[in-house]
């Protein structure tokens, strides 16, 4: 096992790229190539999930913050025809809450090198948006849904949106945004005796259920590792309902562990980013709402690309910077070292 497997951070952000290859690829010291691009369309949300934010929400970016739809479209088609990416996750935030979704979706589409193009939303606008986001060239969605139980949704959530969430899934479906994944954090105490519940769900309706390790990306920054559900403890609630067996097929940089649900064809999936990092495969870019550069959901730097997008910088001056941010990338996130720090900003301003 290597320090990267282990998500240590060895090596500290640099901006030395004599050792860099002469390559246009987005290439790490560590002989990693990001191809996955998470694209933070906006910051605001229509939830106020409990392990995200406070009741009141967030001061949310200013409309002049935020790329236009055109400086979207320009760093996503860098991206794309000049880095090397070949799929590209639209996320915020709600992403849904933006109204050039559409169209941004449709250039990307529109690219001669045509990306894979997926979307994470809490899915409660879904149900009126899924035709339109399939006809943009949209391929597929991911959807949170942490409860079955209205009650629970509304503690968690603070609103009362569970039937516009399962809508939303159905919609999907229906509209063939295969596969439909369901995204799910299980929380001690409040959604943990769920577990069995929401993987016959999914089966039933043919979503793909990914159990995800709470991380330390909330607002308030109360985390508490000891509170969190452990992969292992998904597995063995899991395992009281359902035989699961390792699924053979090659996991390549996907970040969910996948087991075979009573011999298959279903399959479950576990993201455990906090206990069994997944750092060594690692091949993602991110892209904040607001024209920063990250290259780890964790860092706790970022590059800026707005502002020299908007004092009139070339194409070639973005991709150096690009190219240089994710060549510093770190080993690993280091949540087991003595130096992890959670990022200033949360998952709602990051982008999942």
């Amino acid at each position: 096992m290597t320090a990267v497997d282990l998500g240590i951070p060895l090596v500290r952000r640099t901006t030395d790229t004599s050792a860099r290859p002469d390559t246009s690829r987005l290439v790490d010291r560590f002989g990693r190539i990001a191809t996955d691009l998470r694209v933070s369309l906006i910051d605001k949300c229509n939830l106020r999930c409990t392990y995200c934010m406070p009741a009141e929400g967030l001061p949310w970016l200013k409309r002049s913050e935020l790329l236009d739809t055109d400086e979207m479209n320009r760093l996503i088609r860098i991206a794309v025809e000049e880095l090397g990416v070949t799929t590209v996750r639209f996320t915020g935030g709600e992403p849904l809450l933006r109204q050039d979704l559409v169209d941004i979706i449709a250039a990307t589409a529109a690219l001669p090198s045509r990306p894979k193009t997926s979307l994470t939303t809490n899915g409660i606008n879904l149900g009126g948006f899924a035709e339109p986001l399939v006809r943009a060239g949209l391929n597929r969605v991911n959807v949170s849904l942490d409860t079955l139980d209205r009650d629970v949704f509304k503690q968690l959530s603070r609103r009362d949106r569970l039937d516009d969430v399962l809508t939303g899934l159905a919609a999907a479906k229906e509209m063939r945004m295969e596969p439909v994944k369901v995204n799910a954090v299980l929380m001690r105490g409040i959604n943990d005796h769920e577990a069995g519940d929401l993987l016959r769900f999914c089966i039933e309706r043919g979503y793909q259920l990914r159990f995800i390790e709470q991380m330390p990306l909330d607002a308030q920054h109360e985390w508490d590792r000891d509170q969190m559900i452990t992969a292992e403890e998904i597995l063995d609630r899991l395992r009281r309902e359902f035989t699961l067996a390792p699924d053979v097929a090659e996991r390549g940089s996907a970040p969910a562990e996948r087991w075979l649900v009573d011999g298959g064809p279903a399959t479950v999936g576990v993201i455990a980013s906090v206990t069994r990092p997944f750092c060594a495969a690692c091949d993602r870019t991110r892209l904040t709402a607001d024209g920063q550069l990250r290259s780890c959901l964790f860092s706790t730097t970022e590059t800026d690309l707005r502002g020299p997008m908007r004092t009139g910088a070339e194409d070639a001056e973005l991709i150096r910077l690009w190219q240089e941010t994710m060549w510093a990338k770190a080993a690993g996130h280091g949540m087991d070292s003595g130096e992890f720090a959670q990022p200033s900003r949360p998952m709602s301003a990051i982008g999942g």
